[in-house]
């Protein structure tokens, strides 16, 4: 049923994306399923440009592929056979969204904070990311 799952997750808290991983890895296995991890790198503001080095955003990006999650994030035995990783540059919503499509995922798999007052007003990357996909979406609570 899910042959391909997104998993989109933030390299600066990986304890927020242990559920969703583990939650993945379980799915795949399941139905014979790949796995493609996905990191998102906010564009620097404008505004903020002129303060940082002129090829700031690429060094980002290189740090940002360079990173692994530790081993201890996920037994091995239980990671799914197909599994890769990209780091994508832009909105976090708008680039999980084009991932997505680009990879035909059957089902992303994210996980999100405690709904807070200012995310019932402004909205969050998951709630954006679950009114506009074209597949499926399992928001896992941590």
């Amino acid at each position: 049923m899910f042959k391909s799952i997104l998993v989109p997750l933030d390299l600066a808290d990986t304890d927020l994306a242990k559920p969703a991983i583990a939650t993945a890895a379980t799915l795949s296995q399941t139905w014979s399923g790949t796995v493609r991890l996905l990191n998102v790198l906010p564009m620097t503001p404008v505004m903020l440009a002129e303060y940082v080095p002129a090829d700031f955003d690429l060094q980002q990006r290189l740090t940002s592929e360079g990173k692994r999650l530790p081993s201890s994030h996920a037994n091995p035995a239980s990671m799914p056979r197909a599994i890769s990783s990209v780091v994508r540059q832009g909105g976090i919503y708008h680039e999980i969204l084009e991932e997505a499509a680009a990879i035909k995922a059957d089902l992303i798999v994210m996980t999100s904070h405690r709904p807070a007052m200012r995310t019932y007003f402004l909205g969050s990357n998951a709630g954006h990311v679950v009114r506009y996909a074209k597949c499926s979406v399992l928001v896992v609570r941590h």
